[in-house]
């Protein structure tokens, strides 16, 4: 007995081996710590440059002379060295003056129920297509004087695999907007007033 017992305070006593204990509580916290920045610090890096390309690509599209596949071609082009080209995403819609974004097409003479489309009432047709829309954009980059709303999301697979210990999602996003007049390098369609006919 006090053979085991001097055994014991001896192991105690031993300080032999007490490093790589502390290492391997420690590396676990410390690697999922860097794991995490990195991956942080890389959807702040895709963000900057999903908004630099978004940039370029609508400032070329004002002059005129460019589609919207234009668009899509030279964002997807400056994304590809950080994420592949798949995982982007882009759209536009046009506009004809910066009220109609995201508003419905405005009623010019409004009859009974009052502040909603209804047959009787007159309404602008701001993209000319012959029905009250309640989201009157185009896609597409427009003409000279429009507005163009363009739209990126990127959705790319996590780099590490530190997102499923923290509960993460297996997949990050980023995405941009901006809203761009183009240049009046030509001529372009005035809104109709078009009126409906009530039953």
């Amino acid at each position: 007995m006090t053979t085991m017992s001097h055994q014991f305070r001896a192991l105690r006593r031993d300080t032999r081996g007490a490093t790589i204990v502390e290492f391997a509580i420690i590396i676990p916290v410390l690697v999922g710590l860097l794991l995490s920045i990195l991956e942080i610090g890389y959807q702040g890096y895709v963000t900057a440059v999903v908004q630099g390309a978004l940039s370029k690509a609508s400032r070329q599209v004002t002059v005129g002379g460019r589609t919207a596949a234009d668009v899509v071609a030279t964002i997807k082009s400056e994304v590809q060295g950080v994420v592949p080209a798949q995982y982007v995403t882009v759209s536009t819609r046009r506009y004809y003056n910066f009220s109609n974004v995201g508003k419905p097409e405005k009623i010019t003479s409004d009859t009974d129920p009052k502040g909603v489309f209804n047959l009787g009432d007159c309404y602008e047709d701001a993209n000319n297509n012959g029905n009250y829309d309640l989201t009157p954009g185009d896609t597409g980059v427009g003409s000279a004087d429009d507005i163009v709303y363009y739209t990126v999301n990127v959705v790319y697979p996590n780099l590490t695999p530190v997102g499923a210990l923290l509960s993460w999602a297996p997949t990050r996003s980023v995405a941009a907007t901006t809203v761009i007049r183009n240049q009046p390098f030509t001529s372009r369609a005035e809104p109709t007033t078009i009126c409906t006919k009530a039953p």
